[in-house]
């Protein structure tokens, strides 16, 4: 591609990646209640599924699975179902009050509870993204608006897009984590990040409905 041409697919890669979706959602979160660091690496889990999905596409299985409405919606009804776990879980945990002090891991108010590993963290970001139907058509729709098949190679195309954008995504990815670490510092009271957990778990069951009536 032109450099032109770059320019247009990072804006594009940008403003899809800043969109407050469900992982995006999540990392805040993480970070918010068990601290920046804990969030990050939980991005890992994330980038698992974003490089499962890319190799699919670059094999040719992304646009079979888009071809296929039994597919496209037994991932879709997947993805709803585990967005309305996590919303029906934080809006229950919140039920229950916080311990002000020590307990996670900046010191903060942790929530009620043992507190998750970080690979329980990470299995979350990657089966909220692989489960996400959205995800596929990144991959499988969006990516391919910017190859040229008179370059030859259309494979190649896609594998560096993917991971250009994986790279834009990861960027926002921080930025969420950062705001979440930034926040689970400032001293926010037990009470306050009990309302955060409402307010995410409510924000994930709207997904979930949004998503349900989702279309290709």
């Amino acid at each position: 591609m032109s450099g032109v041409e770059w320019l247009s697919f990072v804006a594009a890669a940008a403003v899809v990646a800043v969109s407050p979706g469900a992982n995006q959602l999540l990392a805040l979160h993480n970070a918010l209640r068990h601290g920046a660091a804990h969030a990050v690496v939980a991005l890992a889990g994330r980038f698992t599924a974003f490089l499962v999905l890319l190799a699919a596409t670059v094999a040719g299985l992304g646009a079979l699975l888009l071809a296929s409405e039994a597919a496209f919606t037994a991932v879709k009804w997947c993805g709803v179902a585990y967005l309305l776990y996590l919303g029906a879980r934080l809006l229950w945990r919140s039920r229950a009050p916080a311990t002000d002090g020590p307990g996670g891991p900046d010191g903060s108010a942790s929530p009620p509870g043992p507190a998750p590993s970080r690979w329980d963290l990470t299995r979350g970001e990657f089966l909220v993204a692989l489960s996400n139907p959205k995800a596929m058509l990144l991959f499988a729709a969006f990516l391919p608006q910017f190859t040229d098949r008179a370059a030859g190679a259309v494979p190649g195309q896609l594998a560096v897009l993917g991971a250009a954008y994986i790279g834009v995504e990861a960027l926002a990815a921080l930025g969420y984590a950062g705001v979440g670490g930034r926040l689970s510092r400032s001293g926010l009271s037990a009470g306050a990040r009990r309302l955060a957990d409402r307010a995410a778990g409510t924000a994930f069951l709207a997904l979930a409905a949004s998503l349900a009536t989702a279309r290709r």
